[in-house]
Formats: structure tokens, sequence, C-alpha cells
């Protein structure tokens, strides 16, 4: 059931259901609940038949409170959200998962908290460390040609990167329908906020000891699988799934669901 749990200044847009282990799910960067399902379209009832399913939109996303300092949107900060959330809803354990920002939100959880995650589903982990840089110019870049009207312009910039290996051209649909569905204040605030995000410094991730799941695809330059398998090389009870085909991706729900099992 949907609904808006307030946290001090902060109103989170929340959808809990399902029973079982508590999983609570981040979504990426400029999406939310609703949107994400254009782009990672899992089977959350398949997901949610053995686990209590806690999905909501991050600070600045969806249905929940945008605030002003770009240092709300590090997802150091956005952990501490998720946290507080966990808190407010009761939950004392959790397994943290999400992709690409959500990837990173588990992260600095499990980092933050350790005693209080369980496991941790990766998907598409994003740029990272040394490849952090490039992203952030483009987040800045994307940032001042939204916030000037020129949605356009960063939706045709997005047309000339090559989609990841398991789509075709109708991924570039799917990224467009999302610029233009989404808040364009929001999204060229969050994009800037997104230039002070990265992991957790390496050794750091290499105290993550808990079971973890990592999902990513190949050909995606903002999610490269060199992140994914710097995670995996880092995490000692880690494993590593790269998809290159869309039959490869279409598994995924299985594999969530599958290793949820697992930690029960």
């Amino acid at each position: 059931m949907r609904h808006n749990v307030v946290l001090d200044d902060l109103s989170l847009s929340v959808d809990r259901g399902g029973s079982g282990q508590p999983f609570i799910w981040g979504h990426g960067l400029t999406s939310s609940m609703f949107l994400e399902r254009e782009l990672l379209d899992f089977d959350w009832a398949s997901i949610a038949a053995h686990n209590e399913v806690i999905r909501y939109d991050a600070r600045g996303h969806g249905r929940s409170t945008m605030t002003p300092e770009l240092s709300d949107y590090s997802w150091q900060r956005l952990a501490e959200d998720q946290l507080a959330l966990a808190d407010a809803l009761d939950v004392t354990t959790y397994i943290a998962g999400g992709a690409s920002m959500g990837a990173g939100t588990a992260l600095h959880a499990a980092v933050a908290a350790p005693s209080r995650i369980t496991g941790l589903v990766l998907v598409i982990p994003p740029t990272a460390w040394e490849t952090r840089d490039a992203q952030r110019a483009l987040y800045l870049e994307r940032a001042d040609c939204i916030a000037s009207g020129n949605i356009d312009q960063v939706i045709e910039a997005s047309r000339q990167i090559p989609p990841p290996d398991p789509f075709g051209p109708e991924w570039h649909d799917r990224i467009e329908r999302n610029m233009r569905t989404a808040d364009h204040e929001q999204m060229a605030h969050v994009l800037r906020g997104a230039a002070t995000a990265d992991f957790p410094r390496r050794d750091q991730v290499r105290d993550i000891s808990v079971p973890t799941l990592i999902l990513t695809w190949s050909g995606d330059t903002g999610h490269p699988v060199r992140s994914a398998e710097a995670l995996h090389s880092l995490i000692s009870a880690s494993e590593l799934s790269i998809a290159t085909s869309a039959n490869d991706v279409a598994t995924w729900s299985l594999l969530i669901a599958e290793f949820l099992g697992s930690l029960q």
C-alpha cells in the first residue's frame, strides 16, 4: 500500500507489501517507483512472495520532498534517509537493494549500519571512484541544459549514446519518455546533487561481509561492468551476473527472488 512517511523535514512516498524478511529497494537517479518500470520492469509480485518489499521515491524524486542542499543527494545522505525510513517503519534489520543510485545508497547503508543490513542486491552499479569525474561533468552539463529549458537537446544527446547491449533502439524511446514525464526542475536539481555522490571507500566496501548479489549489463558507459567487477572483487561473499541479452535481463526477477530466498 502506498503512503507517505514523514522524516523531520522530509516526506517520502512509500509502497509496502508482502511478508517476511524486509527488502528495502531504491530506484535510480531521476527515476521513481512509477518511472522505474520503463527501464527495469521487475516482477515485484514474485519478489514479494516470501519477503516484505518496501519501495520508495527517494528524496527529490517522484512524490517525495525535494530539499535545497545539493549534498542531500549524495548516496551517503540517501542511505541515511533509508535507515531513517526503516526506523520509522519499525524495521530493525533488512536486505538493502537498488539500481544505480539505489545500489550506491544500499552500499552506504551497509557501511553505515553493518549490523542492520543482512544482505545486498546491487543492480547496474554506476560509475564510481576513478570513473566518476567524467560522469559528474556530464550530470552538470545536462542539469544546465534542462534548467534552461533545453530538454530536447539532452534527449538528442542521449540518443547518440549506444544503448546497453541487451537493448535495441527502443531503449532511447524509454529514456525519452522518462525525461519528458519527469519534473524538469527536480531533474536538474538532483542531477547537480548526484555530482556529489560516490561509492564508499574501497577499504570500507572490502569490510562488507553480508551475502551480496550483483547484477549488471554490458555496454553501458553510465553503469560500466568494471564497477560491478570491482565490487565483486572487494565483497568476499558476492556473486556477479552480467547480462548481454534481453533474455538475460528477463531472468533478473527470478535471480533476485532466489537470492532473497537463500537468506531466509
